[in-house]
């Protein structure tokens, strides 16, 4: 028997439930402007702390139509920009002219695959096109093993291509950008650029449970809570400072079953299936540039190199704040994070190693 989890309404009802739930984390203020919207097919919150309404309904507005264009432009799958672009490597064109922000988003994006040692990698849309992913309602068939093993072969990098200016070459027609594992953080980045820019100081903002603080929520630091991969409320709080983000990767935001097998959205480049015996992966980073999309880009090699190596995928990545929740519901953490996390069944918990 066949079950998918897409974005149709029962999925939708279920985001808006952890939502309310994770504002129910929040410590509420009567001065609080709060708005949401359904945009990366995930859910969308912001949080803004006191101030002025008029200038907070303002500021959300503007961050909400940012992330609708930028929706429409890096869609991997749906007329856009993107699409485009994939299209023109697919037929063996150069010097392919994109936007800007796409030839940064790859520039950007080649620096991390790098330092992943090739996990975190946008060039393998094709792969989870095959996996069905590329449609908003996952599900079978299983793809030919054949199929997946020849895409494997190509082996489409993020080495493959070439910036110059804004125009893009590829040695590899194998490649299909996908940038679906770095786009809640980057919007993160650029929520809080543009709150900042409309003289937002405090505010929270939460991209399908990849979420960033601004300044802090009446005096103190924003309070959040991490959901359990298999429902039943949170699996740990934490207080998130001033430009610290969350990002979370988890085989139950987007997946199908087959015969009691569950198959999500994170691929192993290496191996072309999705990777099995991890449930989800979190990861917390300082205030920084780009702080947004290193935790949501930090957070696929953590998954993928799974219980034995995650905790060298998160050094390579620069990440000693990490949290592993594996197959059976156990949790390994670094001390780093440990100590920052108040969990609600800590019998689940083991430190980093063991």
């Amino acid at each position: 028997m066949k079950h998918w989890r897409g974005c149709d309404h029962r999925r939708l009802l279920a985001l808006l439930f952890s939502a309310l739930a994770a504002l129910a984390c929040v410590r509420a203020t009567a001065a609080d402007h709060r708005a949401s919207s359904y945009v990366f097919g995930t859910l969308v919150e912001i949080t803004i702390a006191d101030g002025d309404a008029t200038l907070a309904r303002k500021a959300v507005g503007q961050v909400f139509r940012e992330f609708d264009r930028m929706h429409r432009e890096l869609h991997a799958w749906k007329a856009g920009e993107l699409v485009v672009l994939n299209q023109a490597i697919a037929s063996g064109k150069e010097n392919i002219r994109t936007t800007k922000e796409i030839a940064a988003l790859i520039r950007e994006t080649q620096r991390l695959a790098a330092r992943s040692e090739g996990l975190f990698n946008p060039a393998i849309g094709k792969l989870v096109g095959l996996w069905s992913f590329h449609r908003d309602k996952p599900g079978g068939p299983l793809p030919d093993p054949e199929e997946i093993a020849r895409i494997v072969h190509a082996n489409p990098r993020m080495s493959d291509l070439s910036v110059q200016g804004d125009a893009v070459t590829s040695t590899n027609p194998s490649v299909q950008l996908d940038f679906g594992g770095y786009a809640k953080g980057y919007a993160l980045d650029r929520a809080a650029d543009l709150l900042r820019e409309n003289g937002i100081k405090d505010a929270l903002v939460n991209v399908g449970g990849n979420i960033m603080a601004l300044g802090d929520h009446a005096g103190r630091p924003w309070f959040i809570g991490l959901d359990s991969p298999r429902g039943g409320g949170f699996l740990a709080t934490l207080d998130l400072k001033d430009g610290e983000a969350i990002g979370t990767s988890g085989d139950y935001r987007r997946y199908y079953e087959i015969d009691g097998m569950r198959y999500s959205h994170i691929i192993d480049p290496r191996t072309g299936y999705p990777v099995p015996g991890v449930q989800s992966v979190t990861v917390l980073v300082a205030k920084q540039p780009g702080a947004g999309a290193l935790s949501d880009a930090a957070s696929k090699p953590i998954f993928i190199e799974g219980l034995a190596g995650w905790r060298n995928a998160a050094l390579r990545m620069g990440i000693s704040q990490a949290m592993l929740v594996d197959s059976e519901g156990i949790v390994h953490v670094t001390p780093e994070l440990r100590a920052r996390l108040l969990f609600s069944d800590p019998t689940l918990v083991r430190a980093a190693g063991k």
